[in-house]
């Protein structure tokens, strides 16, 4: 006998009740974010290694270890898809979006890819549902976008929710807090994980997120970059705050939030849920002034985010699915009968009703059976010759000998009643 076969480590199949779970976060956000302006937009499952390389920065985690990288046919490097913002970027300028009325804004709901270590709510293949406005600098723009997520984690009943909040100011703000924090850094460099010690040149940003004691202790000391920021920057992020203050959002001022990718500057956040334990994050973004530039195209401020849908799924309420309506269930007893009632389920459905049709040789009592477990309304029950039907309704006990033409037309009235 071959040996069973198993799905990679770190994926998984969606079985037909997952599915219906996830449906819901799927309707959900097609609700909140359609409501909002949003418009669904689906990118490549896979894209060029280089728009990663240059738009996600190739000092993150993800470039250097985590992407899922290979050759194509043809000699390029091809990448699968490991976050969901640079391919919009790329999409929005390939297409000519900036012509459009801004911001435009897109939203979506797609598989990613990343090589890491496979837990529960951290998977290698994940899914996503993001949002996307790109255009405007405008600081309501921030509040929309975090009021949003937050409504959306809301509607999906998430547990424990809290906020954390903070900004990374502009490149330039950045770039002058950056030499400072290095400087800090080399200072304690003793005291620091080899792997901080290697990134103080290109992102030292990241050892705030450092798990190592030592350097958990050099960091609380740190300088701030939110304590740097300067008038436009300090006055955006005062503006964000007074807009999440007016719709009574509660936050965390968080200044060593910081986040596994480079393209991010001023506004930034993070939905975490207690109901997560150490794998907290449920969601976040941030603002991405510079991203659109940086992969050839015009300086165009965007912000966005995205939310893990497996996460959320664990954070969230279990709600109750009502199983799929069954309007009519088709039985026979006969070759003549299996034929007719073939055509009668065909019939059915192109008449707007759910029907369904015995197709495992069940007995006429195993049919009875089957039409009971999936809780259909009807049943219909070919006679012997394929002319005539038991039409049964399965909720009144009521059972009527007829004509296979008027099985339909009897189940379409029963529906309208019901409705």
């Amino acid at each position: 006998m071959a040996q069973k076969l198993q799905a990679p480590r770190g994926t998984y199949d969606v079985l037909p009740d997952d599915a219906a779970r996830r449906y819901e976060v799927e309707r959900a956000a097609r609700k909140i974010l359609s409501a909002a302006g949003y418009r669904r937009i689906e990118t490549p499952t896979f894209e060029s290694t280089e728009l990663f390389a240059r738009g996600v920065g190739a000092s993150t985690d993800i470039v250097q270890k985590e992407m899922y990288t290979f050759e194509d046919g043809g000699g390029r490097s091809v990448t699968l898809r490991p976050e969901g913002t640079a391919p919009i970027a790329r999409a929005y300028l390939e297409h000519g979006m900036q012509k459009l009325p801004q911001p435009v804004k897109l939203w979506y709901f797609s598989s990613f890819f990343r090589y890491e270590r496979a837990q529960a709510g951290r998977y290698r293949q994940f899914w996503q549902v993001g949002a996307e406005a790109i255009g405007s600098a405008e600081p309501a723009v921030d509040a929309e976008s975090i009021l949003l997520l937050a409504e959306l984690l809301d509607a999906l009943g998430v547990q424990g929710v809290r906020l954390r909040l903070g900004s990374l100011g502009t490149p330039e703000t950045r770039a002058d807090y950056r030499a400072e924090l290095q400087q800090y850094l080399r200072t304690h460099e003793d005291r620091l994980s080899q792997e901080v010690r290697d990134r103080i040149d290109l992102n030292p940003l990241r050892a705030f997120d450092a798990d190592h004691p030592g350097t958990r202790e050099v960091m609380a000391g740190a300088p701030l970059l939110l304590d740097r920021l300067t008038g436009e920057d300090a006055d955006h992020f005062a503006e964000v705050r007074a807009l999440l203050d007016g719709a009574d959002l509660a936050y965390e001022v968080d200044p060593t939030l910081v986040r596994g990718l480079d393209y991010y500057a001023r506004t930034l956040f993070e939905f975490t849920s207690d109901a997560l334990g150490a794998q907290s994050g449920v969601g976040g973004g941030g603002r991405y002034d510079g991203l659109i530039e940086q992969i050839g195209g015009p300086p165009t401020p965007g912000i966005g985010w995205g939310a893990g849908v497996e996460r959320i799924l664990l954070a969230g309420h279990e709600h109750p699915h009502a199983a799929p309506v069954v309007d009519l269930f088709v039985a026979h007893t006969s070759d003549a009968g299996r034929r007719a009632g073939f055509e009668l389920a065909l019939e059915a459905r192109r008449a707007g009703l759910s029907a369904q049709l015995e197709l495992a040789g069940r007995s006429l009592k195993g049919q009875l059976k089957q039409a009971s477990r999936i809780g259909a309304r009807s049943l219909a029950i070919v006679g012997e010759d394929g002319t005539t039907v038991s039409l049964k309704d399965l909720e009144s006990g009521e059972q009527d000998e007829i004509e296979l033409q008027r099985a339909i037309p009897l189940v379409l009235r029963k529906g309208k009643t019901l409705a």
